[in-house]
C-alpha cells in the first residue's frame, strides 16, 4: 500500500514538472550562408519541444551584401527569419543603417521588441516594449532593449534615426516589472553588450533571462549573474544558444543554456538552402579588383588601405576611418573582389572632406572615440601616438599627431581631411566644415583597388599604442 502512495506521490511531483525551450542567436549581421544549419537545428528540436520560442538579440542585417544590397535592404535576412520560425526580434543598432527598417518591420512574421525606442508618427517604426508569449501553457514575458552610445542613440548615422528619441535602458526597464506578477518567466532580449547585461542583472532580479548581443562575446553556458542566466554568441552566426528552464509549478528550478556549432551543424533545412543559393547568386559581386600580394593579418592593415583610398581619390592631405567602419578582420593572399569590399564596409557613407588644423583634427579624432582606445580611428597621411590611461587602460590619457616619419605634426597648420560622412557626423567638427562629395566610400576603395591593381599592406600601422 506504502509503495502505491509513493508511486502516485513520486508521479504526481514529475507532472508539475515543465520545461521551456529557447533558440537564441544575435548580431548575425546577414550572414545567410548558415541559415540552412540554423534552420535544421530548430526543426531538430521542434520535434522535440513542439512550443520552442526563437529569438534574435538584434544586428539581424549589415555584414552581407548578398542581403545588404538588395533591392529591399534586408529583405534576405527577413525571409530567411520567416521561414525558420522566429517569434521575437531586438531592435540592434545596426537595423537601422539604411532607411528600410520600417519596410522590413512590415514583411515580418514576428515582433520586434524595444522598451527604450519611441517612434513619432513620421518614423514608421512600429515595435512593442514587450510581448507574452504562451508556450504549451507557459506565459513568457520579453521585453525588449536597445544600446545607446555616449550621444544617447544607437550606434549609427544619426540622419538614419529621424523621428526617434531613445531612454538609457535602465530608465525603463523597471517600468515592466508587472510582467513578474503576469508571467511564469521573465526575460530581457537586450542589444547592450554583456557588461551592460551583467549590470541589468543585479539591478532588475526579478528578470529570469537576459539574451544578450552588441558585444559579440562567446559564452561557454550556464554563466549567471544575481542568480540571472545571460547568453551571448560571437557575430556572423556561428553558434546559437539553446535554452532550458525546468518549472516546478510556478518556480524556476533549473537554468540551462548550451551553445549548438550552427557552421559545423551536419544538417541543413534543403527549402533555406536553396533559398540562400538564390539570394547569392549575384555575378557582379565576383569581379576581381585587384591582387592581396601579402595576406592582410590584421583590420589595422585593412583601415590603412581605406585611408589611402581616400587619400588618393579625394586628393587630401590626412585620411581617417572609424574603427567600426571596417568589419572584418583578415583577407587572404590572391583575389579583392567586390563582394570583399562591400563585406569589409558594408555602410551607406558618402566621402566627405574637411579643412581643419591639426588642433581641429585631434579634436575630432577624440572627440569621435570619445576616450575609448579601442574605438580611436584608423588614419593615412600621419601616424597617432596614442597613450593610455594607467589606471584604465582601456581609455586614452593623451594623443599625439605624427608626420608619417614620425615627427610631431604642425598642429596649425590646415589640412584637407578625407572621410566618411559617419565621422563628422558622431563628432565635434567646425560647423559648417564638411563637404559631401557626390561619391561613396565603397566606390572610392572599389576605384582605388582597379587603379592598383595589387596591393600589399602586410604589417602596415599608423597608430602607435603607448601604455
Amino acid at each position: 500500500m506504502l509503495s502505491w502512495i509513493a508511486i502516485f506521490v513520486v508521479a504526481s511531483l514529475t507532472a508539475q514538472r515543465r520545461e521551456l525551450h529557447i533558440v537564441a542567436v544575435n548580431d548575425m549581421h546577414a550572414q545567410i550562408q548558415n541559415f540552412p544549419q540554423l534552420a535544421a537545428i530548430v526543426d531538430s528540436l521542434r520535434t522535440l519541444y513542439p512550443s520552442l520560442l526563437v529569438f534574435s538579440a538584434g544586428d539581424n542585417r549589415t555584414g552581407n551584401p548578398m542581403s545588404d544590397k538588395y533591392e529591399v535592404p534586408g529583405y534576405p535576412m527577413v525571409a530567411l527569419m520567416n521561414l525558420v520560425g522566429f517569434d521575437a526580434s531586438a531592435l540592434g543598432n545596426h537595423e537601422f543603417d539604411v532607411k528600410s527598417l520600417p519596410a522590413l518591420i512590415g514583411m515580418s512574421n514576428f515582433r520586434y521588441l524595444c522598451c527604450n525606442i519611441f517612434p513619432d508618427s513620421t518614423s514608421g517604426v512600429r515595435v512593442r516594449p514587450c510581448q507574452v508569449f504562451d508556450a504549451d501553457g507557459i506565459r513568457v514575458g520579453v521585453i525588449g532593449t536597445i544600446q545607446l552610445s555616449p550621444q544617447g542613440i544607437p550606434s549609427t548615422h544619426p540622419d538614419n534615426l529621424e523621428g526617434l528619441s531613445f531612454k538609457p535602458a535602465r530608465e525603463v526597464v523597471g517600468e515592466y516589472e508587472w510582467l513578474r506578477g503576469q508571467c511564469d518567466v521573465v526575460i530581457l532580449l537586450s542589444h547592450q553588450g554583456y557588461e551592460e547585461d551583467r549590470a541589468m542583472a543585479r539591478e532588475f532580479p526579478w528578470i529570469d533571462v537576459i539574451l544578450g548581443g552588441h558585444t559579440h562575446k562567446q559564452l561557454t553556458g550556464g554563466e549567471q549573474t544575481n542568480g540571472i542566466l545571460i547568453t551571448q554568441n560571437k557575430n556572423k552566426l556561428p553558434f546559437a544558444a539553446h535554452v532550458t528552464l525546468t518549472l516546478d509549478g510556478d518556480s524556476i528550478v533549473s537554468k540551462e543554456s548550451e551553445y549548438i556549432n550552427v557552421k559545423a551543424f551536419e544538417s541543413k533545412n534543403p527549402v533555406v538552402e536553396l533559398m540562400v543559393q538564390q539570394f547569392s547568386d549575384n555575378s557582379a559581386f565576383r569581379r576581381v579588383l585587384a591582387q592581396a600580394v601579402t595576406p592582410f593579418s590584421m583590420r589595422e592593415e585593412l583601415g590603412c588601405m581605406v585611408c589611402d583610398a581616400y587619400m588618393a581619390v579625394c586628393h587630401a592631405d590626412i585620411a581617417v576611418e572609424n574603427a567600426g567602419g571596417v568589419r572584418i578582420d583578415t583577407h587572404p593572399e590572391g583575389d579583392f573582389t567586390v563582394l570583399d569590399v562591400l563585406e569589409m564596409s558594408p555602410f551607406d557613407n558618402h566621402a566627405v572632406v574637411l579643412n581643419l588644423t591639426g588642433h581641429e583634427l585631434l579634436h575630432m579624432l577624440l572627440t569621435y572615440c570619445h576616450g575609448r582606445l579601442w574605438s580611436f580611428p584608423f588614419v593615412g597621411g600621419m601616424r597617432c601616438r596614442v597613450t593610455a590611461d594607467p589606471e584604465n587602460p582601456r581609455k586614452i590619457r593623451d594623443a599625439q599627431l605624427l608626420t608619417l616619419d614620425g615627427e610631431p605634426l604642425d598642429m596649425d597648420r590646415t589640412y584637407r581631411v578625407a572621410t566618411n560622412s559617419y565621422v563628422p557626423a558622431t563628432s565635434e567638427v567646425p560647423e559648417g566644415s564638411a563637404q559631401t562629395l557626390n561619391i561613396m566610400t565603397t566606390d572610392i576603395i572599389m576605384q582605388y583597388l582597379g587603379q592598383k591593381q595589387t596591393v600589399d599592406y602586410h604589417g602596415v600601422r599608423r597608430l602607435e599604442l603607448v601604455q
